[in-house]
This record gives C-alpha cells, structure tokens and sequence, in this order.
C-alpha cells in the first residue's frame, strides 16, 4: 500500500513539475514571442481597455488625450488628438489595428503607467499609473510656423541652439491622427492607403525622416572646414569669374545662373558664389574633406528622441562609398552642397545652432520630462553635445560671415523687426539637368540676435512647383523665417 501511494505521490510530482515548466516557458520564455504574434490580441484590447496618459506642449496645450467611448462600443477609451492637424508627425497614433507610432510608440510605457516606478507609486496611490510626456514644443509657435509654411511642400524646424531643445518642427503635406486611430479598422486601413499613395510621403515626418539636397546652406559646413584646417582665412579672396574647370573632368563648374562671382571670403560667402567653394572642397582633398563632414555628423543617425531619424548624406552613392580621389569633380561639387549631397532639415538647423553654440551641437529632442500621475517627475532630458566640429573661434568668424549674408547677401529678406540682427545662409539646390526645366530646393537656416543667439529656424522648401523652383532660399525660405523669427521675439516666455 506504502508503495502504491508513493508512486502515486512520484507520478503527481512529475506532472505538477511538467505543468510548471509548460507555464514557465509560456508566461516567461515565450511571452515575448506570444505577445507579437499577430493571432495574440488579448494584451492589445487588455491595454485598450485602460486609460493612457496625455501628452501636452510647453505652453500647456493637450495634444493627445484618452476619452471614455460611447455606449456600445467596443473599447473602453478612444484616443484622440486636438491638435492634430499640426501636431500628428510629433505624437504620430495609437490604434488597435495598426500599433502605434512617434510618441505614442516611445512613450507608450510611460503613458499607460508600465514603468517601474509608477506601478510601484499606484500600489500607494489613487490606483491610476498614467503618466504624461511634456514637450519642448510651443503650440502657439507650431501653429505660426505652420501657417508661415502654408500649403507649400516643405519643412520648418526652430531650436534653441544651447540645448537642443525643439521648440517647433512641423512639415506639409501632414496627416491627422484622428483618422487613423479610429476603433473602425477598416476606416483607418482606407486612410493609411491614402497616405501611403501620396509621392509627398506624409506618414514620414518629412523635417527629421528625409533628406535633401541643401544647396548653398552646406557652404557652412564647408567653410567650417576649410577655416580649421587653414585652407582659407577671412584674408584670402577669388577672382571674378564665370567658370572653372575642376581636375579630371572638360565639365566646368559654374556658379548659380552662370554668373561671374568672387571677391573676399566675406563676399564670396554673402554672395553665394559657387566655384571658391568647389576650389575649397579640392584643395582640402577627398581625405580632409570627408573627414570634416563626418565631424559635423553627416552620415549619423540623428540622435533625437522620436523613433526611425534620417541620416544626412555626403559621401555615399546608394550603398557604396564613393572613391573621391578618383572622382575630384563630385567633391568639388559636393563643397557648394549639390551632386550626392542631402540633408535633413532638422541636421541644417543643428548645423546653423552649432555656429551659434560656439561650435558644439547640442542633440536635439522633443521631450522635456515625464511625470506620473500625481505630477511627479519620472525623467527629465538632461542636455549634451553630440559633436564638436568647429571652435569657438571658427564659430565666431562664420557668424561674421552669416551676419552678412542677412545684411549684404541673398539673405536681406530675414531682416528682422525691433533692429534684431540676424545671422543667416541661405541655399537654392539645383536639381535638374542642364537643358531640362527648373526644379530646386530653397532653403534658409539661421539665427538671432547674432550676438547672443537664442533661437535657430531652418525652412526648406521641396521644389515640386514652379513657384518654388524658379525662386531662391533667400527669397522665398527667408520670409518664412523672418514670419517665425519675428513672432518669436514679440512672444517670448
């Protein structure tokens, strides 16, 4: 009989350890395979089916919000974005069909209340672990820079270039979180395959997730470069002329509209001629020369904190490296910002704030802190300098150098109120062919005042018209700029 029962015992302690190991393997080793698998919906209407956190602007504005649903349907709570129309590519959606995306991705954890310190705080607390995410964005400042962009494809980013602190980043074509995040999936299927039809790619973020050619506006980095290395100084000056003929090549290079151009490195840089800074970029050889880019960030991921940030480009043809030794012409043309260059706009505004910080670039980002549900910080961003391109010094001169463009150059429609001097380089990249009709980008980046900046606006618009590409960065970026630029000094804080 003693036997019997110990078998008994001995079969029932093998099943009990059978049982433990399959619930083991499933709530710990496979948990993270069971919650992606796309037949598991149980945690996704678990968590639909709870409150989430807001997010809201510097200046106190909710730009996303969770509301009880109606009667009957069914989920609990549907998301919604008051703001949606100029705020959407910041706190992007958060659906039950279609995951979530941008702020709500990031910060999902913190919005539902899944960090540790905010279960530990509702344990002791009202028992409500949201949390919510406020910005460094203004959407006063968003919406003016919106309305200044208008209906024109294109991007517009200002910063604070001593923190890197976004204060605002907006792009057209946008989308509208609203219609995506709705509880009918189907509707928001529709929706997302519009978006997706679209050759303007407004799902992207267009201001920090694509990239352009910049024009004349890389002159500043090209300039960076040649004044550490001592390839120019503001002593050095150019002859006028028309065209140059860079070696390895019977293709001259040309300055904008076959212009003559030249002078002192004041002129040539207020005047935006082209061949100085083709003659430049070969002077400091492909080795230099790539090597300074590289200082400034070009070919990093933007270090920001929103999700899938673009890199900028210059020495990469597709996937390939480019062999610039054997190719002197493309670095040359490369030195004025045309040929493989491309930047995304959020990094030229990072490159205009870094002449303004004294040389350092400070890391850009969006969120100013977390709080958990009674208002208590959970993290707080805690500004850095991601590169040191340039001096102190270096940065002094191109200051010099930018405040000219604004006061002599292809700048003079920045020009702002009150006698605020701005400091400004303006870009107009040429993207056709010789003998095919005009299309360019045009771009301005700048700061003010000049002597102790405060604010930084990069504006780019995409040359997908006639209006765009029969103009230049001075003329038609600079009046936006100085639209944002002059609002800001007559509403600060």
């Amino acid at each position: 009989m003693n036997g019997q029962i110990r078998k008994l015992a001995a079969a029932l302690l093998v099943l009990y350890m059978v049982v433990f190991v399959a619930l083991n393997t499933i709530q710990v080793a496979r948990k993270e395979a069971l919650d992606e698998n796309p037949n598991n919906n149980r945690q996704t209407i678990r968590d639909f089916n709870r409150p989430r956190g807001p997010i809201v602007t510097a200046d106190g504005v909710v730009i996303a919000q969770s509301v009880p649903t109606l009667e009957g349907d069914e989920f609990d709570y549907q998301r919604e974005y008051p703001q949606a129309d100029i705020f959407s590519n910041i706190t992007g959606y958060y659906t039950y069909g279609f995951g979530s995306t941008q702020l709500e991705r990031r910060q999902s954890d913190v919005l539902m209340g899944d960090t540790a310190a905010q279960k530990v705080a509702s344990v002791f607390g009202s028992g409500d672990s949201t949390g919510s995410v406020v910005l460094t964005m203004r959407a006063d400042l968003q919406r003016v820079a919106a309305d200044a962009l208008g209906e024109r494809e294109g991007s517009a980013v200002v910063m604070d270039p001593t923190t890197g602190a976004i204060l605002a980043m907006v792009s057209f074509p946008r989308i509208d979180s609203n219609l995506i995040s709705t509880h009918n999936t189907k509707e928001a299927e529709d929706v997302l395959a519009f978006y997706n039809s679209l050759d303007s790619k407004p799902l992207l973020a267009n201001a920090y997730q694509e990239r352009y050619m910049p024009g004349s506006s890389f002159k500043i980095i090209t300039t960076g470069i040649a004044l550490e290395a001592g390839v120019t100084d503001l002593e050095r000056s150019w002859p006028d002329e028309k065209e140059w003929l860079p070696p390895q090549t019977d293709d001259p290079i040309q300055n904008y509209g076959g212009k003559e151009c030249g002078g002192s490195m004041a002129e040539i840089f207020y005047r935006s001629c082209n061949i100085p800074f083709a003659q430049m970029a070969v002077e400091l050889g492909p080795e230099r020369m790539v090597a300074g880019v590289r200082a400034w960030g070009v070919g990093e991921q933007i270090p920001i904190d929103l999700p899938a940030a673009a890199a900028s480009n210059f020495e990469n043809a597709g996937s390939d490296p480019i062999d610039f030794s054997q190719n002197l012409p493309l670095l040359a043309i490369g030195g004025f910002g045309q040929a493989n260059d491309t930047m995304v706009p959020l990094h030229m505004c990072m490159v205009a704030a870094t002449v303004a910080n004294g040389g350092r670039m400070m890391a850009p980002y969006v969120v100013d802190r977390t709080l958990d549900h009674d208002g208590r910080v959970l993290d707080h961003t805690e500004p850095y300098a991601w590169k040191t391109p340039i001096s102190a010094a270096t940065a002094a001169t191109m200051t010099d150098l930018m405040v000219g463009v604004v006061n002599q150059g292809t700048g003079k429609p920045m020009q702002l109120a009150n006698g605020i001097q701005a400091a400004a380089k303006t870009g107009t990249a040429q993207l056709n062919s010789a003998g095919e009709p005009q299309r360019s980008h045009a771009w301005i980046v700048g700061f003010a005042p000049a002597e102790a900046p405060r604010y930084v606006v990069a504006v780019m618009l995409k040359g997908t018209n006639d209006e765009i590409s029969a103009s230049t960065g001075g003329r038609l970026a600079g009046p936006i700029a100085k639209t944002i630029f002059d609002y800001l000094f007559s509403h600060e804080p």
